[in-house]
């Protein structure tokens, strides 16, 4: 077990950077990653979301790149615009902390050409963005596919369907056949792995060992309610909890999200809903206007949720749960983020109640039941969880809930 940035041969100033955002221990896909990485080789990685991925492959190519040089040096393919502005963020952060001068440039479709072409003229570091508008790019000759000496493909199972491998292909042959390719997904199927072994040289396979638990710092608490009341029970609970920033997970894709939101809107609550089917430009407003403050509530599918890291999510709401414990895992995950305090709140019917057990014995997790009573949340009759019951560590998240409630 590596227990230390500086055992993976990290340079000073990129673990002092660390050291600065509370990053002291590399996470086991950090650990099986860096020293590969750094040698060159190329890497097909598979970690489930939140295990640092994005760090697993920007420091190693921070002690590779050259920042003296006024050019092109790496792509990073990400299948959304806000993936591309959460990794642009981690490399400024990098970038300032460390004082290495590496800089980073988003190229994503539906936005202005012309003003990506202007800040493709400052020769930025590395390039982060979709296949197809980098590809456009290239063609242009606006980016130096010859100076490319790194490729990463992040999301790769989405990166490499039918509906992305022909760009990324496309991508990968207009730069220079020594350059190193590497693919991170949270899952990677015998497709994508067959795929990816196609474009790569001789690529090592890494699997980091999927996590089976959730961070101590997040409750887990469900309210029972018939169906056709799920989102009456929704409103109140904001009403009562007003959380600073929340996220409502729902199981459909589509016009689920956005009926929800505008139910939601028609009560009087800031939200808005994003799913796969979203443009490009609305969802970069949604998610703008979130993560400003501008929005309380945030309604989102499974999928269009993937890739999210967003600062300040206080609590999340699941409408109606998933079958696998592990997709309830990544919602939660959305919370109780860097070691603060999260709340995962489940409005269940009898029918789910069985869904509850199950995450309980598989996550190894207590999940406490509740109900509202006069404006307040109050206790309510079950607790379900893997290991005996016991009295719960009340948190300041719950005060003050029961707190504001009572000024309700």
């Amino acid at each position: 077990m590596i227990e230390t940035f500086e055992a993976l041969g990290l340079s000073p100033a990129l673990v002092s950077a660390l050291k600065k955002e509370n990053i002291t221990i590399p996470t086991e896909i950090q650990q099986k990653v860096i020293p590969d990485a750094m040698k060159n080789k190329d890497i097909i990685a598979q970690s489930e979301t939140g295990t640092g991925k994005t760090l697993a492959y920007l420091l190693p190519l921070y002690e590779k790149l050259n920042a003296a040089a006024k050019e092109m040096q790496a792509i990073v393919l990400v299948p959304t615009h806000e993936l591309a502005i959460q990794i642009l963020r981690q490399i400024e952060r990098l970038s300032l902390n460390s004082e290495i001068k590496i800089t980073g440039a988003p190229i994503i479709g539906n936005v202005n050409i012309d003003r990506q072409i202007e800040k493709l003229k400052e020769k930025p570091h590395i390039i982060v963005g979709s296949a197809g508008r980098i590809l456009e790019l290239i063609k242009k000759k606006k980016i130096s596919a010859h100076t490319i000496k790194t490729i990463i493909i992040d999301e790769a199972d989405r990166l490499t369907d039918e509906s992305n491998l022909e760009n990324v292909r496309a991508v990968i042959k207009s730069t220079l056949r020594e350059r190193q390719l590497l693919m991170f997904s949270a899952s990677i199927s015998g497709e994508t792995l067959t795929r990816g072994n196609e474009i790569m040289k001789e690529p090592e396979f890494i699997k980091a060992e999927e996590r089976t638990s959730i961070p101590e710092t997040i409750d887990h608490i469900y309210f029972l309610s018939e169906q056709r009341d799920k989102l009456e029970v929704l409103r109140k609970l904001v009403r009562i909890i007003n959380p600073q920033r929340a996220i409502v997970f729902v199981n459909n894709q589509g016009n689920e999200t956005e009926i929800s939101a505008s139910k939601l809107q028609y009560h009087g609550l800031k939200a808005e809903s994003i799913h796969g089917t979203s443009r490009k430009l609305d969802r970069k407003k949604v998610m703008d206007d979130f993560r400003a403050g501008k929005l309380q509530l945030l309604v989102a599918s499974d999928l269009a949720a993937r890739g999210l890291d967003i600062e300040g999510v206080t609590h999340i709401f699941n409408l109606n749960l998933p079958e696998d414990p592990k997709d309830y895992l990544h919602r939660a995950g959305r919370t109780g983020r860097k070691g603060n305090s999260g709340t995962s709140i489940s409005i269940v019917s009898e029918r789910e109640l069985e869904l509850v057990k199950k995450y309980a014995k598989a996550l190894n997790i207590t999940m406490q039941e509740k109900s509202m009573y006069e404006g307040k949340i109050i206790d309510g009759r079950r607790t379900s969880s893997k290991r005996p019951t016991k009295p719960v560590k009340r948190r300041p998240v719950s005060s003050k809930t029961e707190t504001q409630a009572g000024k309700q």
